[in-house]
């Protein structure tokens, strides 16, 4: 259990959070805590009976069943895969400006939902953040099932054709990628190719929200670090470094 709950810390902080929901969330349902039809993004629930929860548990929830068990954990790899090159590549360091990518793509895609009655937002998050991870490495070599081999560019065209061959739907996986695309145009491919102005920039609120869980987690690891010293029977870092510079 070690090793999980190892593997589990060295998932980056945003990735982690959002893939633990994804498997919370559907557990929660699957064990009849909460009813799943409590989940599920209801145009006229949310916008008339004011159930505004439904565009954040439709975003996490997935109905995990014989027939859907396979797609819930491929797309469950998906999220895990690339969200965690993101968070650690392109957006290293920047975990406002990922967060803003995640809240504009969800935003979309809850609006897209409510006018085309989407009832489930998990694949088309995912497929977003995969697109955007293909555009910004669209010349990287990717392999794929069986051994097959190309461009980034072309990795979330070939896995719509995958998940739909496997029991998926095309208009979620196409959503996905057209707010991905959305999304890179007007933060990347506009401004920075085409000369063109910055019609998206990351809230203050997002740099300050950061900001308090990083400082957090340094307090945290700082924690663990004084614990492991005094289980040693050696004086607690912290201390020791306080103590040195009165």
């Amino acid at each position: 259990m070690s090793d999980i709950g190892d593997w589990f810390r060295s998932i980056p902080a945003i990735t982690r959070y959002w893939f633990a929901a994804t498997v919370a969330v559907p557990l929660v349902g699957k064990l009849g805590l909460i009813s799943p039809a409590y989940f599920f993004l209801w145009p006229e629930a949310f916008l008339y009976r004011f159930q505004i929860w439904r565009p954040i548990t439709a975003t996490f929830y997935f109905p995990v069943g014989p027939g859907t068990g396979f797609l819930y954990l491929v797309n469950l790899y998906f999220l895990y895969q690339y969200s965690t090159r993101l968070e650690t590549g392109a957006f290293d360091g920047r975990p406002a400006d990922y967060l803003f990518m995640l809240l504009f793509n969800w935003i979309c895609i809850v609006i897209t939902g409510l006018a085309m009655d989407m009832q489930l937002l998990m694949i088309p998050l995912i497929m977003s953040v995969l697109y955007v991870w293909a555009q910004l490495n669209r010349d990287m070599i990717v392999s794929f099932w069986f051994g097959t081999r190309f461009k980034a560019c072309y990795l979330p065209w070939v896995i719509l054709g995958f998940n739909y061959i496997i029991g998926g739907s095309v208009i979620n996986e196409l959503i996905g990628n057209l707010v991905g695309h959305l999304y890179f145009f007007l933060m990347f491919r506009y401004p920075m190719d085409l000369g063109g102005r910055n019609f998206l920039s990351t809230p203050q609120f997002l740099f300050q929200l950061a900001m308090s869980n990083l400082i957090k987690s340094e307090n945290e690891k700082r924690g663990h670090r004084d614990l492991e010293w005094e289980v040693a029977g050696l004086e607690p870092l912290s201390c020791a470094l306080g103590a040195k510079w009165k």
